[in-house]
C-alpha cells in the first residue's frame, strides 16, 4: 500500500511539471518508460490523422487563432512550442511529433497535426503549403450549416458530389463516416485528404488537403480552385436544407 501511494504521489508530481493527464503520467513512469527521450522510430498516424488545410498562404499559427487552439488543446501556441523545443521535436518527424503530442499530452489526433505543422513552419522546417522534407500541399476549410453526416456524403456520394465537384474523377481510398474521406485524384498522382468535424447538431466543419503537389505555383493554384469549390458546396448544401 505504501509503494502505491508513491507511486501515486511521483505521477501527480510529473502531471504538476509537465502538465500531462494522470494516464500519460502514470505511462511514463512504469517500469522501462523513458519519457525524456523521443520515440526511436517513427509510429503510426494518430488515430484522427486528418490534418486542417494548409495551403501555400498564411502560416498554420496565423490561420488558427491562438483562442480556438486553447480552446481545444489547452495551450497556445508559445505553449506548445516551448514544450516541443524541450522535447526535442526539431529533431524528430512529423508522424513522431504528432504522435508525442497524441500520447503525451492527450491532443487529438487532429489538433496534434495541427500543432506539429504550426511549429514546424515556426522553426523553418517547412514553408506554408510544403511538407517536411519537400513537397507541396494545398487546400481549405469552410463551416457548412448542415450536419455532418451531410457534409460527409457530399463527398462520398457521387451524385451528390459531381453536382459540386464536376468533370473530375476521383478514385475513394478509404472512407470512415463521418469522419475522413481519402481519394485519389483525377487519375493520380495527387491525392485528397479530407475531414469533418462536428459544431454542434446543425452544422460542420470540412477541411481538405489536397497532397503530393510539384511546386508552389500548383499549390497555390489548387489553392484558389478549393477555395471556389467548398464556397460552391456550402452553396449547394446550405440551399437544400433551407428547402426542407
Amino acid at each position: 500500500m505504501t509503494r502505491q501511494k508513491s507511486f501515486k504521489s511521483r505521477i501527480r508530481t510529473r502531471m504538476d511539471k509537465t502538465g500531462e493527464s494522470y494516464t500519460a503520467a502514470r505511462r511514463h513512469l512504469l517500469p522501462g518508460a523513458d519519457a525524456a527521450q523521443p520515440p526511436a522510430a517513427a509510429p503510426a498516424e494518430p488515430a484522427e490523422p486528418t490534418p486542417p488545410a494548409t495551403g501555400s498562404g498564411a502560416a498554420q499559427a496565423d490561420r488558427i487563432s491562438e483562442a480556438l487552439l486553447r480552446e481545444r488543446t489547452g495551450r497556445g501556441w508559445d505553449e506548445w512550442f516551448g514544450l516541443l523545443d524541450e522535447w526535442g521535436a526539431v529533431e524528430c518527424t512529423h508522424t513522431e511529433t504528432a504522435r508525442w503530442l497524441v500520447t503525451a499530452h492527450e491532443v487529438p489526433g487532429w489538433w496534434a497535426q495541427t500543432v506539429t505543422v504550426g511549429y514546424e513552419q515556426a522553426r523553418g522546417l517547412r514553408a506554408p503549403g510544403q511538407r517536411r522534407g519537400g513537397g507541396w500541399e494545398a487546400g481549405g476549410s469552410r463551416t457548412v450549416a448542415v450536419p455532418v453526416d451531410r457534409l460527409f456524403e457530399a463527398f462520398s456520394d457521387e451524385g451528390l458530389r459531381r453536382r459540386w465537384l464536376p468533370d473530375v474523377a476521383i478514385r475513394v481510398r478509404t472512407a470512415t463516416r463521418p469522419k475522413t474521406f481519402r481519394a485519389d485524384w483525377d487519375g493520380g498522382p495527387t491525392r485528397i485528404v479530407v475531414g469533418f468535424a462536428p459544431k454542434g447538431d446543425t452544422k460542420a466543419t470540412v477541411a481538405v488537403v489536397h497532397e503530393k503537389l510539384t511546386d508552389a505555383a500548383q499549390a497555390a493554384e489548387l489553392k484558389a480552385y478549393w477555395r471556389e469549390r467548398l464556397a460552391a458546396l456550402k452553396q449547394l448544401l446550405e440551399s437544400a436544407e433551407a428547402g426542407r
